[in-house]
């Protein structure tokens, strides 16, 4: 697996290996019109430490990074980075030394 592209609000993962892309759609977590939440760092940092402690499930974390005002996120990991962006344009990298997926 090299990518993971995530429509947050969507819920849906693109996987990309070398072979054969896949979607993985869970439900949506908007329906019809809604408010985009404005970017939060700080929630988003508080739900990636909860992710990474093993205090969260992958559903929670998506609703965590929504409410933080993440609207997409990319995983790279051969660069071993996720990426996550706002609906306003903003963008904050990390570095994941152990990305892994599945």
């Amino acid at each position: 697996m090299t990518h993971c592209r995530t429509a947050v609000p969507a819920n849906a993962f693109l996987y990309l290996p070398e072979h054969g892309d896949v979607v993985v759609q869970g439900g949506p977590l908007v329906t019809g019109f809604a408010l985009a939440p404005r970017c939060d760092e700080a929630a988003l940092v508080a739900a990636l430490r909860a992710d990474q402690a093993g205090e969260t499930t992958c559903p929670a974390f998506v609703r965590a990074c929504w409410d933080a005002g993440v609207a997409r996120y990319d995983v790279d990991t051969a660069a071993r980075t996720c990426t996550y962006y706002g609906s306003d344009g903003d963008s904050c990298t990390e570095v994941c030394p152990f990305v892994t997926l599945p």
